[in-house]
């Protein structure tokens, strides 16, 4: 028997489809002048169809996404003007499951054969996936370069008003700018595709290490708040009111002296977060005259970006600042 012979070309022949089977690729052939389809089994395993001696455009097109389906059909249509190889992406719609196939052949009637072109479909999914993900990665990116040159753009032109020299101005932006970069630092992906956030607490206790010789949470500064997520833009105005207000406390508060101690709780609802700042042991302090610039800066960031309100309470004892901010702000 030719079978018997391992090197018989019908069986070497096999022994192709069986490779490309392995390989994923399913076989097909189109009669142009029926616009009948036939594919092998790995075809139809991709399709989601029964197996059939000839399934029709019709059948597959029940199949392809509706935003695609008239553009797969033309582009079939005109494969045979098209000369040397050709390659047309698409999806097919499986119930709730989506994926996308590459449908590869010869076309200018170089792959016509007694009234059949023939070619490939590939499962091209995790291709098409992973060109989102970097299509997102790069808009995001994009996005977030733009907001922080704004944000530069910004406290550059605050500090300018608010220094008096050029060395002063130089510390105080590298400083705000600095706080920025360590608040990034902390937003990273959450598990079940949650977006990117930081928790609370471990973002205050970033912002607030470098006032704390101890380390947060074990030292002169103490922190207690709700465990819940902070989205990145809220992280980044959050940074700078913290900075703020821990720059305030290093120059005239509790932060000052070695016996000062800040206490910074925090409450929440369905609705929105409360964060207590509270200032103890420091020298006296009175309420300035007037609203210089960091303190317009905190209350244009507190009510603007996190849709809340800042108060101060000028006590005998220290210091106490209340920061409402909106609940769903806080997750943006």
């Amino acid at each position: 028997m030719p079978f018997s012979d391992p090197n018989h070309p019908l069986r070497e022949v096999a022994n192709l489809k069986r490779a490309l089977h392995a390989a994923g690729v399913a076989l097909w052939s189109w009669r142009v002048e029926t616009d009948a389809f036939a594919m092998d089994d790995k075809g139809f395993d991709l399709w989601g169809l029964p197996p059939a001696d000839i399934v029709t455009f019709e059948d597959l097109s029940s199949r392809i996404h509706p935003a695609d389906r008239d553009r797969v059909r033309a582009a079939f249509t005109a494969t045979r003007g098209v000369v040397g190889a050709y390659e047309i992406d698409f999806r097919i719609m499986l119930g709730e499951e989506i994926r996308w196939v590459s449908a590869l052949g010869l076309g200018n009637d170089e792959g016509l054969h007694r009234g059949k072109m023939s070619g490939v479909f590939l499962d091209v999914t995790g291709r098409k996936q992973a060109e989102e993900g970097h299509e997102l990665l790069a808009g995001e990116m994009s996005h977030r370069v733009k907001n922080l040159l704004a944000i530069a753009s910004s406290l550059t032109n605050l500090t300018s008003r608010s220094a008096t020299t050029v060395p002063e101005m130089a510390k105080e932006l590298t400083e705000r700018l600095s706080a920025l970069g360590r608040a990034h630092d902390t937003v990273r992906p959450l598990p079940g595709h949650q977006g990117r956030a930081a928790l609370l607490g471990d973002l205050l206790a970033v912002l607030l290490a470098p006032y704390d010789d101890s380390g947060a949470f074990s030292g002169r500064i103490r922190v207690a708040v709700p465990r819940m997520g902070i989205g990145e833009q809220a992280a980044t105005t959050l940074a700078l009111v913290i900075h703020e207000l821990a720059t305030n406390s290093v120059k005239y508060g509790a932060l000052s002296v070695a016996s000062g101690m800040l206490d910074i709780s925090g409450t929440g609802d369905d609705h929105e977060v409360c964060l207590a700042w509270t200032e103890r042991g420091g020298p006296p302090v009175q309420a300035p005259e007037g609203e210089g610039y960091g303190s317009k800066l905190l209350r244009r960031s507190v009510a603007g970006q996190l849709g809340g309100s800042i108060e101060t309470d000028w006590s005998p004892e220290g210091i106490i600042i209340t920061l409402v901010m909106n609940l769903g702000k806080l997750s943006t």
